[in-house]
C-alpha cells in the first residue's frame, strides 16, 4: 500500500515520520501546494483539527483573518496545516503521535 507524507521538509515533526516511514513518499505542501478537492477531503476527514493554532503562521495572522473558513485560510497558508498528514492507501492520519506511530507500524 503506497503511504504518502504531507508536510513542509523543514518541519522536525515531517522529517521524524519521513525517518520512521522510508517508503513513503513526501510532498512539501509549500512547494507542491494542495488542490482544492485534496484541502476540501482533509477537511472531511479531519475537521478544525487541520488547522494548527499553536503554530507561530497562525499567531502571525490578524485576528480578522482567522475568522475565515478553513479552506480559505490553508489554501492562503498551508503552513496552518497540522502536520503531517500521512495517507496509507485509502486512510488519512494527522500528526506522528504514538497512537498514528502504532497504527502504521501494524499495517
Amino acid at each position: 500500500m503506497p503511504i504518502t507524507i504531507y508536510g513542509i521538509k523543514t518541519c522536525d515533526t515531517c522529517r521524524k515520520a519521513a525517518k520512521a516511514l522510508p517508503e513513503a513518499s513526501f510532498r512539501d505542501i509549500r512547494t507542491n501546494p494542495l488542490t482544492e478537492t485534496e484541502l476540501a477531503n482533509l477537511l472531511l476527514e479531519f475537521g478544525d483539527a487541520l488547522i494548527n493554532r499553536a503554530s507561530t503562521t497562525w499567531r502571525g495572522l490578524p485576528e480578522e483573518t482567522r475568522g475565515q473558513e478553513a479552506q480559505t485560510l490553508l489554501a492562503a497558508h498551508p503552513t496552518l496545516m497540522k502536520r503531517p498528514v500521512i495517507q496509507a492507501g485509502a486512510k488519512f492520519y494527522l500528526g506522528w503521535k504514538a497512537d498514528v506511530q502504532s497504527a502504521l507500524a501494524a499495517r
